[in-house]
């Protein structure tokens, strides 16, 4: 399950990058679209268990 937290980091990061950075409206939606498709597939589970250690990882690190 992924954590509603990562969820709007990701949905700000898409919403910044359609702004600022030149993300074209049509891009950013195949992306979405991307990703609905991929969490059906065999692959959700081994992608959600990379997420999950990198960001574990991450909150390991101290700075």
């Amino acid at each position: 399950m992924v954590h509603p937290p990562l969820v709007l980091v990701l949905l700000i990061t898409v919403v910044f990058l359609t702004r600022k950075a030149g993300l074209k409206t049509g891009h950013a939606l195949v992306t979405i679209l991307f990703g609905f498709f991929l969490h059906d597939s065999h692959l959700a589970g081994p992608l959600q268990n990379a997420v999950a250690s990198l960001a574990h990882a991450i909150s390991q690190l101290r700075l």
